[in-house]
């Protein structure tokens, strides 16, 4: 008897042992980053927001008519330039599939070209002329459909849809688009006007309206739900977003006439977008040009970049620690859940986290 006691007491206290270092592995875990190391891959004139990440490369969009990549291996860059006529061409959204690399120009004429990997063999794939037109953001949802998202042009939202891989591209009717208000539109400011997480697809709005649309068929039907993120002038509202499953996502933006207003500049959804809350009011950064969820962070780690810099959350937006006061990055994507890459006015650089 005395020996069945003795061994149930050393079972559970090694129970209790085994458990407490669970308790402190996920106090561990739930700590996140620290601090940051920072490394410039390369400096220019030049001004990139939107970037890709396609295995060992990080492929740009930019000003000045410019694409390229970074290979991340090589330690080397690659540019290439458009030339069409004399335009001059700004390329604010980049998307990618297994063979291909796509970016669109912002203003008139629309340009969307479809680019090999090799960088060198460029093809037009689309173009639009309007006075209104501008175009914010694009992604894929796999290697046949993509979607681009631009300002409006009438009173409903504006979307091109591809179903064959990005060789044709055509505009979503407006039968099937919800309307939005005059002065409601986009913000080309990273790339992340849309987010797609299996078939669901998000596309967030600012100006004199701060919504969020959402379709779970790939763009065939939509639903607009209202934000509490500051709106009702030209260059209020959502700037970018971010889901890190279907459920959980965080819209940020602000005010970019008052670049240090952090109120009323942040909120989350756990219901697939449809309610939204304001979040750390009053704390952290002000206005933010990209926002992205830190990989295999439970929906916890939160990254933005922006007028006040590089800030990091480790609980899902409630408290904020800022890791960089430079505010000359507009767009962010990780490679894994330690490192990512930013990239802004005249430079991309590389981020550790620890």
């Amino acid at each position: 008897m005395m020996n069945k006691v003795f061994f149930s007491l050393l079972f559970f206290s090694g129970l209790h042992f085994a458990q407490a270092q669970d308790l402190n592995k996920n106090k561990i875990n739930q700590k996140g980053f620290s601090t940051v190391k920072i490394d410039t891959l390369f400096q220019d004139k030049i001004s990139i927001r939107a970037i890709v990440m396609d295995g060992g490369k990080v492929w740009y969009a930019a000003d000045k008519n410019r694409y390229g990549y970074y290979d991340l291996k090589l330690n080397k860059k690659i540019e290439n330039k458009i030339v069409e006529d004399t335009l001059k061409m700004e390329f604010r959204s980049i998307a990618k599939t297994d063979n291909f690399i796509y970016i669109l120009s912002v203003a008139n004429p629309a340009l969307l070209y479809q680019i090999k990997k090799d960088a060198k063999s460029i093809k037009l794939v689309y173009q639009e002329r309007n006075e209104k037109v501008f175009y914010d953001s694009m992604q894929f949802w796999n290697n046949k459909e993509g979607i681009a998202i631009g300002d409006p042009l009438t009173n409903h939202l504006c979307l091109l849809k591809t179903i064959d891989g990005g060789f044709t591209w055509n505009k979503i009717p407006e039968s099937k688009l919800p309307e939005v208000f005059d002065g409601e539109a986009h913000f080309a400011a990273s790339n992340t006007n849309v987010i797609i997480k299996g078939k669901n697809t998000w596309v967030v709005s600012g100006g004199k309206k701060s919504r969020v649309f959402y379709s779970s068929d790939k763009g065939d039907s939509w639903s607009s739900y209202q934000t509490p993120i500051a709106e009702g002038k030209q260059m209020t509202g959502i700037f970018t977003a971010d889901f890190y499953d279907e459920k959980n996502g965080f819209v940020s933006g602000g005010n970019y006439e008052i670049l240090n207003q952090n109120f009323n500049n942040k909120a989350i959804t756990d219901d697939c977008g449809k309610t939204w809350k304001l979040i750390s009011d009053n704390e952290g950064f002000g206005y933010a040009y990209c926002v992205q969820y830190v990989p295999k962070s439970s929906g916890k780690g939160i990254v933005t970049v922006g007028a006040s810099g590089l800030y990091y959350s480790s609980d899902g937006g409630a408290s904020w620690i800022q890791f960089s006061k430079d505010p000359s990055l507009y767009t962010i994507r990780f490679i894994n859940e330690s490192t990512a890459i930013a990239a802004g006015q005249n430079k991309m650089i590389r981020i550790r986290f620890k």
